[in-house]
């Protein structure tokens, strides 16, 4: 009998992180013009984005393990406690320097907060569904996104102080909803899953890094596509300019539930290895498109891996890793997922400044196709993803 996915525990999981997402995401694209009315210029402002995912990519190898340590459900509340403080101290704050200060803190204890979260909802997943349950859990943040930023600016049409104490609002919400989680042992023993004892040991996962430079390798990509497509689109006159976007929103939902109860009978491995062709592909297409036609099917490829990439590999490392080191586990994912955006969007800034826009994105494509022959060595020579649990 298929043990059950979506249970009371699951829902209140994808409800905490559907609160993360549509906080944060309220938060980003308003912060610029923010810094801009404090006097602050566009290449300053730029940085408010940048500093939270460098301090979140640095600091997940970190905060991941010390989430072990203390506990993931301890960490949630933690670090939802300490996002609300945060969020309220913007509303306070008058000068670029402090904000951006401020921003740093806020990205490390994101990187708890998200390094947690995901080793708790995978506690709350049967282990004969983990890389369908990932999916639909991600599905939280996807559908946050899409409201968030329409939201947040018309909160913002209000003032600035009232956005903050909204977002200070949200994440105490987030914050109680964590208070009432089952702890994760309760909630594993209900799933079915193995437990183990708290970790003995403070440690980076650095195998998990290794492997994860296979993410890094998309996610380059996917850091110069939020960034510039729709300026891409813009200079070959297309509209709408977030068209590649849109698509690509569209794709990764539809695959997730198409793919989702596919995913543990197929193997997490093989559905890794065939989605990490499809960001390629997308990504060949945009370098060389010409229209909308074009554009759109350059999201819809991009995304149909994109959308099944993190689920699948999540799902095959943590079939290795014990429950006890699954926060270092997933801090480790985190800083080279995040440092692949970071250092994509920086780099596809440059490329279409000195080369244009269709080097930067055969730049990306060319970078993504060597995700797969790496991922394929890396995961013989460290031996992740052999089921221990």
């Amino acid at each position: 009998m298929t043990p059950p996915l979506v249970t009371p525990r699951f829902l209140t999981m994808f409800a905490f992180s559907f609160l993360v997402f549509i906080s944060v995401f309220q938060l980003l694209p308003v912060a610029p013009y923010r810094m801009l009315a404090l006097g602050g210029t566009e290449a300053s402002a730029g940085w408010f984005l940048g500093l939270l995912t460098i301090s979140c990519a640095v600091s997940a190898p970190f905060t991941g393990p010390l989430s072990d340590r203390i506990g993931h459900r301890r960490t949630l509340i933690l670090a939802g406690a300490s996002l609300s403080v945060i969020t309220a101290t913007y509303a306070l704050v008058r000068d670029n320097r402090l904000l951006l200060g401020l921003v740093v803190l806020h990205g490390v204890v994101w990187s708890a907060l998200m390094a947690a979260s995901s080793a708790y909802a995978t506690a709350t997943i049967p282990p004969a569904r983990r890389a369908e349950g990932l999916g639909y859990w991600g599905m939280a943040s996807i559908l946050a996104i899409g409201i968030a930023p329409t939201i947040g600016f018309w909160v913002y049409h209000l003032g600035w102080f009232v956005l903050c104490l909204e977002l200070a609002a949200l994440n105490l919400m987030m914050t109680t909803v964590g208070w009432f989680l089952p702890d994760e042992r309760e909630a594993a023993l209900a799933a079915g899953a193995p437990i183990d004892e708290p970790p003995r040991r403070f440690g980076i996962e650095w195998r998990v890094i290794a492997l994860a430079v296979t993410l890094s390798m998309i996610s380059f990509g996917y850091g110069g596509l939020t960034s510039f497509s729709a300026l891409f689109a813009d200079a070959l006159g297309i509209t709408p300019r977030g068209i590649f976007l849109s698509a690509m929103a569209v794709s990764v939902i539809t695959g997730r539930l198409a793919v989702g109860r596919r995913l543990d009978r197929w193997g997490a491995a093989p559905v890794l290895m065939v989605s990490l062709l499809f960001p390629v592909c997308g990504l060949a297409v945009l370098a060389t498109a010409a229209g909308r036609t074009a554009f759109a099917t350059a999201g819809l490829l991009f995304g149909a891996g994109f959308g099944l990439v993190w689920p699948s590999f999540a799902a095959l490392v943590m079939g290795s890793i014990p429950m006890a080191r699954r926060g270092a586990a997933f801090g480790a994912i985190l800083a080279a997922f995040d440092t692949g955006i970071g250092v994509g969007s920086a780099t596809t800034g440059w490329m279409v400044r000195a080369h244009g826009f269709r080097a930067a994105y055969g730049l990306a494509a060319v970078l993504a196709a060597i995700a797969l022959p790496y991922f394929l060595v890396a995961r013989r020579r460290l031996h992740l993803g052999e089921s221990v649990h």
